[in-house]
């Protein structure tokens, strides 16, 4: 036997090990809740903010992360069928003014919620007419949707608001309100064990209150979307077909999937949702339609939707997300946005340890590591957080999250790319 045979013959050096994938299921999910109550349980012990768990946070949260997650979830039905849809802000904007006049033409908020549905869905067909039909670049349609909600409202409140007790050029006159709801008899026992400020038991108590007590009948409907997104879009053939249209269109129309028809379908279907939430800013938010309310909720929830790779579960994680560091900045201010500094240097911390340890990401972990030095040292070393900075808060909560989430994202296949019928043949 020669060398050569020898050198042939000898086995092949071990290959490093492959990083494992995250997957996410409802046991990850709950684990991951849990955890989240125990970083947040320690850092409220540490700091005395107490609020960063109480009931009242947590309801705040869920109210401002309602037109952020409505906003991401007509994203997600958009661009699963491959267009970009800039546009949700103006959607938005279509679904506040004309959520306020269906609540106040027909005097009951529910009329107002069809009404801004139809709105947003308006939109949404404006946006479907010009890229699916004529080719428009999906972004400067996005783009071109947003200003003309801008100009539609400003025109239409001067036409129909004017004139009316407390109406004016930007704003509406009040809204009649819709019912809000809880489960009898817990919300005593529940916030009183709360105050009691006991290390994760009053913060388990904080999070129950606030998702039972006082939940507005809009908020449960807006809820149920999310599993009711997932079960059409990933367990029914109508949904097949729609993402089949996002991830290989040539494909799908050489098996007789109508392409231009469920783009178009699926556009406005993202139209009524972001027009949805807008209805939410306008009648269960505020009580009024204002000028400017959606304050750029649904270029947010734009960024929930990629925050939560594209997937319901995901981008319902990133609204509540964003909705939380709303709500301390309007609460406490700078007393919990400091407490959350210790929360965010904690899970920076975790995630460095699970990159290092399940990934074999040397580099990444050292990255987040240093990441988490620096924010445990801006918090020991100061006491508060400027105000002007708290005010930034969710717009910074918006980029650190879609940094750290790149590396696992993956959008549908053809999303944003032109598409033209007969490209199959």
């Amino acid at each position: 036997m020669t060398v050569s045979d020898i050198s042939i013959a000898s086995p092949a050096p071990p290959a490093p090990p492959a990083a494992r994938r995250f997957r996410l299921n409802w046991q990850v999910a709950l684990l991951g809740v849990l955890v989240m109550l125990v970083m947040m349980s320690l850092a409220r012990v540490v700091t005395g903010a107490n609020d960063i768990t109480s009931g009242g946070t947590i309801g705040a949260a869920i109210g401002l992360a309602v037109p952020i997650g409505l906003a991401a979830l007509g994203g997600l039905w958009s661009e699963r069928s491959g267009v970009v849809n800039i546009g949700l802000e103006g959607m938005m904007i279509l679904g506040t003014w004309c959520g306020a006049w269906g609540a106040l033409a027909f005097g009951t908020p529910w009329a107002g919620v069809i009404a801004g549905a139809i709105g947003g869905a308006l939109g949404g067909l404006l946006h479907a007419i010009a890229t699916v039909s004529f080719g428009v670049d999906h972004i400067i349609s996005g783009v071109a949707i947003t200003l003309l909600g801008t100009g539609v409202t400003q025109y239409l409140s001067k036409l129909v608001f004017v004139g009316m007790k407390g109406g004016g050029e930007t704003q509406s006159p009040r809204i009649p309100p819709i019912e809000v709801v809880s489960i009898p008899g817990i919300g005593v026992p529940l916030r009183d064990l709360a105050n009691t400020h006991v290390f994760l038991l009053s913060d388990v108590a904080g999070l129950l209150y606030g998702v039972t007590q006082n939940v507005s009948l809009f908020t449960i409907v807006a809820i149920l979307l999310v599993p009711l997104s997932f079960y059409v879009l990933w367990r029914t053939a109508f949904g097949l077909r729609l993402r089949s249209c996002g991830e290989s269109p040539v494909a799908a129309e050489s098996l007789g999937v109508n392409v231009y028809l469920y783009k178009y379908v699926a556009v406005v279907i993202s139209g009524a949702l972001a027009g949805l939430g807008g209805a939410f800013l306008s009648i269960v938010a505020s009580g009024i339609y204002r000028e400017g309310q959606t304050g750029g909720r649904g270029f947010i929830g734009l960024a929930a939707m990629i925050f939560g790779n594209w997937r319901p579960g995901g981008l319902a994680g990133g609204a509540l997300l964003f909705g939380y560091t709303d709500a301390l900045q309007l609460r406490q201010g700078g007393t919990s946005v400091h407490a959350l500094l210790l929360v965010v240097a904690m899970l920076l911390a975790a995630f460095a340890v699970y990159q290092l340890v399940r990934q074999h990401r040397n580099r990444a972990a050292l990255i987040s590591g240093i990441f988490a030095i620096a924010v445990f040292a801006v918090f020991a070393t100061t006491d508060t957080v400027p105000e002007q900075f708290t005010s930034f808060t969710p717009h910074l909560t918006t980029l650190l999250v879609l940094s750290l989430a790149s590396q696992r994202l993956r959008m549908p296949a053809t999303d944003g790319l032109p598409y033209r019928k007969g490209q199959a043949t």
